[in-house]
């Protein structure tokens, strides 16, 4: 019951119906704290016993490791350093050992006794006087019966005395009984928020604690120390065996297995669904590469017969990384997207140099991409290769995959070209030399986090599978000339335009102005990826308008950043409109105060020549009564307003 924070004590002399009834309301909510304080209780005795657990488990680690050097192996000689290095380890597990033990005695003592006592004392306090209370109402109920069923015609003294005294009794109980009752209902409406913040910042404090002492004991000399390990560890053939199996690989469906010599099946090696592969050097061997999961938390080196091996293997995986095999004909789009990639893409002069090395030469076809263990593609696919490719991206189009900062030399080329350009925002809000913002006034701002891969030049800007065809070419050309930088950049949008800005400069980057943005799309599969194509004068056709398409990468939000854009685009339509109806009206109303002041002004008009006609029949009005031998004496106001009746009549006879 809103506004009601306690129960009234006078109320219990009169135990009214609404004085029950308001009990029964604090009641409830007495069930339902004790409720939700068992399940907090419950949750808090997990964790204080797994911190003992954990505790207790560090130590009995600390302790094998230190007897290390008394264990006796049978194939195991005496290995110094090993032993040096184990002791070392459990000098620094044993401090973490006792770290774990003062954090648990924190938490027996900061979170789990606030709440015990909280739970058994006033809690337990409550249910006790309900029941005490329940049990003092139903005797004062029974003295009121017996006391109502006296005999009025067999009066008996005392048996009168004693119900009496018993109602009496009974109603001095219920009413001590009420009052304790209401005083505790009272106290744990106030005591209940204190119940349930004091353990919480019991454990905050002895988790800040004990991260200050982890802290404290992992110095920098104890860091120096684990690299050492780390290293000694990856480097040295005697911790960590650094021989190569030779096995069969080979893919199935979104799976690389494996199979070694004489086995009768072959298991599963990692999944490779938005897997990353790229070419590395490992240990001076030749044709290898290295394939990481999504997550980034396994990896695998393998190693081709050939060069020729090598380039297929990595474009089956990025073709299976992006789940092109459940697609209806997943040969003839792999086809695509390796020949278009080799052949088809031609990056800019920047990465042309930087990637001369790594470009395969000399082949007139696509190399095989192996989908199965047996399977491979026919030669008849590559027809396929440049299918609806010239009527969305012209084949010569370089690919830009880096946003050109605007403090470069050459942007203001760029930006006059393409009408875009950057200009430094004032982080701190300030209007630098009382120029205003151009969003400013926008009622639309939304953030977003992108990672730029790259833009080129399209043909075309009325379908969306020219953003399609622009993503399938930018992470060909990615992926064979192992390109994997992106830059990172906030997309605002509003309702004027979409700006690129550097997270720690906050600069603007690039500006591409809303009206522009002809077409936007998220990819049909990967919904992480984006794109839309500006439409800008200038370019490399021979047309004035030429269409660039820009594509992104964001964290599972491409429908959101399309959806907002086009969201601020039906804002800037509909804001248009509104602008266009406010000027008509405004026309409408200067016609309509013309039209009034002519009106006024005809009116005028009509008023000076009534009044004219008048005075003009005043001044004739002296000669006819001279006439009849009458005589008329004129003011002098009269006068002059003949005078200038008779005026205005001859100015009426000239014109």
């Amino acid at each position: 019951m809103p506004g009601i924070d306690k129960l009234p004590i006078e109320e219990t002399l009169e135990d009214s119906p609404q004085t029950r009834s308001l009990l029964g309301v604090f009641e409830e909510d007495a069930t339902a704290i004790s409720s939700y304080m068992n399940q907090l209780y419950q949750a808090m005795r997990r964790i204080y016993d797994a911190q003992n657990e954990l505790s207790a488990a560090t130590h009995l680690t600390s302790k094998l490791l230190k007897e290390y050097e008394k264990q006796r192996f049978p194939l195991g000689g005496d290995d110094e350093v090993m032993s040096s290095t184990l002791q070392q380890f459990s000098k620094v597990i044993d401090e973490l050992s006792s770290c774990h033990a003062v954090l648990s005695t924190q938490l027996a003592d900061a979170m789990m006794f606030p709440i015990t006592q909280f739970k058994e004392r006033d809690l337990k306090e409550i249910l006790t006087l309900k029941e005490v209370f329940q049990i003092a109402s139903n005797d004062h109920d029974a003295a009121i019966n017996r006391y109502s069923r006296l005999s009025k015609k067999r009066e008996n003294d005392k048996v009168k005395y004693e119900v009496t005294e018993d109602v009496y009794t009974s109603r001095k109980k219920q009413h001590q009984t009420m009052m304790h009752y209401f005083c505790a209902l009272n106290t744990l409406q106030y005591k209940k928020k204190i119940a349930l913040l004091e353990p919480l910042l019991g454990y905050m404090q002895a988790q800040i604690s004990f991260f200050k002492m982890g802290s404290e004991n992992l110095n920098n000399q104890l860091e120096e120390f684990l690299t050492n390990i780390g290293t000694s560890v990856q480097n040295k053939t005697g911790l960590v065996s650094s021989t190569w199996d030779r096995q069969f690989y080979f893919t199935q469906g979104g799976n690389l297995m494996s199979q070694a010599r004489g086995d009768v099946a072959g298991g599963l090696a990692m999944d490779i669904d938005n897997c990353s592969v790229m070419a590395v050097d490992c240990e001076d061997r030749r044709y290898c590469f290295q394939i990481t999961s999504f997550d980034g938390k396994k990896s695998s080196i393998l190693q081709a017969e050939s060069k020729k091996d090598h380039e297929e293997w990595i474009c089956t995986i990025n073709n299976i990384s992006k789940q092109i095999y459940l697609s209806e004909n997943p040969e003839e789009i792999a086809a695509r997207v390796n020949q278009s990639a080799l052949e088809a893409v031609t990056p800019s002069p920047s990465f042309q140099q930087r990637h001369e090395s790594l470009r395969p030469a000399g082949q007139s076809r696509p190399p095989t991409a192996r989908t199965s263990s047996s399977g491979s593609l026919g030669s008849e696919s590559s027809s396929l290769a440049a299918l609806s490719l010239d009527s969305l991206v012209a084949p010569d189009t370089p690919i830009q995959f880096d946003i050109i900062s605007p403090v470069c030399e050459d942007q203001s080329g760029q930006a006059k070209a393409s009408g875009q350009g950057g200009r430094r925002t004032n982080p701190f809000g300030e209007s630098g030399g009382g120029i205003k913002s151009e969003t400013e006034d926008s009622i639309l701002h939304q953030l977003f986090i992108v990672r730029f891969l790259g833009s080129m030049e399209v043909k075309s800007d009325d379908n969306p599978d020219v953003v399609y065809e622009t993503m399938r070419q930018i992470l060909a050309a990615r992926a064979i000339h192992n390109i994997f930088r992106m830059t990172e950049s906030h997309l605002l949008v509003t309702c004027d335009c979409l700006k690129l800005i550097d997270p720690q400069t906050q600069v603007t980057r690039l500006t591409f102005p809303l009206p522009s943005v002809v077409l936007y799309a998220t990819h049909q599969e990967n919904k992480r990826l984006f794109g839309f194509v500006l439409r800008t004068s200038g370019g490399r056709s021979e047309s004035n308008l030429s269409s660039v398409c820009y594509i992104f990468e964001s964290n599972n939000e491409g429908e959101k950043i399309c959806d907002s854009v086009g969201l601020a685009k039906q804002i800037a339509l509909h804001a248009e409109l509104d602008r266009r109806a406010s000027e008509k009206q405004k026309e409408m109303e200067r016609v309509k105060e013309k039209q009034q002041k002519e009106l006024s002004k005809q009116k005028q008009i009509e008023k000076d020549l009534e009044e004219q006609s008048r005075l003009i029949a005043a001044s004739s009005r002296p000669n006819q009564a001279s006439s009849e031998g009458q005589f008329v004496v004129l003011s002098s106001s009269q006068s002059e307003e003949s005078d200038l009746g008779e005026e205005g009549k001859k100015r009426e006879s000239e014109a």
